[in-house]
């Protein structure tokens, strides 16, 4: 009992900085992982990974001017990743492209400025801390952001859920019934970018949108209504970080990758035992030939 303590307690219990990264990744988890469900639904899960891309230029001015500041970085991010969407965007709409090509390219343009920009100033190490975060040196004020976006955006998915929904399901319909399509659509990519600049402050810009997507991923093999599944997706989110976390405290890991390959084992396993996973299905196949 007292070995089992020492594992899984004790190292939130003796240490503020553990506190603080369960803290913060539990709130990222609350706010993200439904988010990413949508995401998910409405098939633009790729689009999360290239939002989560197009942040890092302006965190990176941010810290180029002001240094590893929360603020600065943070109201960056946003510009940017508000730049990118609408330019993906409008190139999509005015051109012959698609979207799904016009945000890769814009993507791939601001992951090379973003790192071009860091290494005007930083090191390998401020490098290594915008691409991956780092979720054990969460101070207060990175504490505040995360727990303001995650408030923000429970609160956005509850008044507009039924908006939500019914835009997965069939987007021109709801467009033609309702004026609410089209806003829900842009209030829906801005939830999309706060909680990548969320995640940013813990995980990086390049791990930020696999708590995002992860638990999500998951969450498909164990429920097909929404509502159950993104409980089901911040269930998984949060005994991700919670495992990643041990697992980095008792194994000297790095704390986003382990907490983003913790979320890569419940999915794998989802995929196996779920009630839609693999295993599943076949007893039922088996039991429908049997009958």
């Amino acid at each position: 009992m007292t070995r089992m303590y020492d594992f899984l307690i004790a190292p939130f219990v003796d240490y503020s900085f553990m506190q603080r990264a369960l803290l913060g990744s539990l709130a990222l988890s609350l706010s993200s992982c439904p988010v990413g469900v949508f995401l998910m639904l409405r098939r633009m899960s790729l689009t999360g990974d290239a939002m989560s891309h197009a942040i890092l230029p302006g965190a990176a001015a941010g810290f180029l001017l002001y240094g590893l500041q929360i603020v600065p970085m943070t109201v960056g991010g946003l510009i940017a990743g508000v730049i990118v969407a609408l330019g993906a965007g409008a190139v999509s709409r005015f051109t012959i492209q698609k979207e799904d090509a016009s945000m890769a390219a814009f993507y791939l343009i601001s992951l090379a400025l973003g790192v071009m920009i860091v290494s005007l100033r930083g090191s390998n190490v401020d490098l290594m801390h915008v691409l991956f975060g780092t979720v054990l040196a969460l101070n207060n004020d990175a504490l505040s952001l995360i727990g303001l976006i995650s408030a923000v955006s429970v609160v956005t998915l509850g008044i507009f859920w039924r908006g939500l929904v019914a835009e997965c399901l069939d987007p021109l319909f709801l467009r033609s019934v309702s004026r609410i399509g089209t806003p829900v659509h842009f209030i829906f990519l801005a939830l999309v970018v706060l909680n990548l600049v969320g995640g940013f402050q813990a995980l990086g810009t390049l791990l930020s949108v696999g708590l995002m997507m992860l638990p999500a991923a998951g969450a498909r093999f164990w429920t097909t209504r929404v509502g159950p599944m993104c409980g089901v997706a911040i269930l998984i989110g949060m005994a991700s970080c919670v495992s990643g976390l041990l697992i980095s405290y008792h194994f000297a890991l790095p704390s986003g990758p382990a907490i983003i390959l913790s979320a890569g084992a419940i999915y794998i396993a989802s995929i196996l035992v779920g009630s839609r996973g693999v295993l599943s299905s076949r007893m039922r196949s088996h039991r429908h030939r049997t009958a």
